[in-house]
């Protein structure tokens, strides 16, 4: 299992890759461009190579997450025609920067209901993935069921990856704070949840966990992060993540939330502790 953090690509990708060795990550996670934004980015290929040669040396991995505003469902067809553009940048740029998979967030039906919804999930899926070529595998995150957001539970993304034809370029990052907000899983559950990702086949595809305590309650359909052990999942109960020999070698990272990056450091010790504790 490697821990880490999202780390900021503000002073360029190379600059990140150091950051989060600094940090003690051992994989760490950047936005392909401004999350909160579609407008392309120009990269910057020198120092892309400059960044994947240092995380090849000191055996860190990368997890690139796209910006949050994307609809993968959405009904209107010009913000449908600027996300498909978006994503498939992004998946570019994730695989210029040697990322294991780009986590994009699930489809909002957004009145138009489920059904329309992951219909329209799909299509959108197959129209990015069906000239993408590259290693880096776009990670479909469950999600923890604000207004109309689809994905919420192991089952319901399966069918989703199953239903496109390119299941093979599709895998899965597991939120933990939008598990437990969305009702998908809590610490008295936690067996139930790694069964069914097993019998789903969703494990087979699992590449990153977002790994964050959760400010909103149980099933409370609000996605707020909070620090580890400073949240209503707790520490205990997170941890049980950690221990599972099922994870084990996957990278784990970090978005609870910092003023400076250099809270990290700390919370990735302390996820470290958590860890050992099953064999103290």
């Amino acid at each position: 299992m490697q821990l880490g953090c999202h780390i900021s690509v503000a002073k360029g990708f190379s600059k990140a890759c150091k950051r989060a060795h600094e940090l003690g990550a051992e994989a760490f996670q950047v936005f392909t461009k401004n999350p909160r934004g579609l407008r392309p980015k120009k990269v910057d290929y020198a120092d892309a190579e400059k960044g994947v040669q240092f995380c090849r040396e000191h055996r860190i991995t990368l997890v690139a997450h796209t910006p949050y505003i994307t609809n993968l469902s959405t009904p209107k067809e010009d913000l449908h025609e600027v996300t498909v553009r978006s994503i498939k940048e992004d998946l570019h740029i994730a695989d210029t920067y040697g990322a294991v998979g780009a986590v994009v967030h699930c489809g909002k039906h957004v009145g138009e209901g489920v059904e329309a919804g992951t219909r329209r999930m799909v299509e959108t899926l197959n129209e990015i993935l069906a000239e993408y070529e590259g290693n880096c595998r776009l990670l479909l995150e469950n999600t923890a069921g604000q207004g109309s957001e689809l994905g919420l539970a192991v089952d319901e993304l399966v069918r989703i990856r199953e239903a496109t034809d390119y299941p093979e370029k599709i895998g899965f990052c597991f939120d933990t704070c939008h598990g437990f907000a969305a009702g998908a899983w809590n610490p008295d559950s936690f067996d139930e949840l790694v069964s069914q990702m097993e019998e789903t086949g969703y494990l087979e595809a699992l590449v990153a966990i977002h790994f964050n305590d959760s400010k909103a309650p149980y099933n409370s359909r609000k996605d707020r992060h909070a620090k580890i052990g400073k949240g209503e999942i707790g520490s205990e109960g997170l941890a049980r993540f950690l221990r599972c020999e099922q994870f084990q070698g996957l990278p784990v990272v970090l978005e609870t939330p910092v003023e400076k990056e250099e809270e990290y450091a700390g919370e990735i010790r302390f996820l470290h502790q958590l860890q050992q504790e099953k064999t103290a």
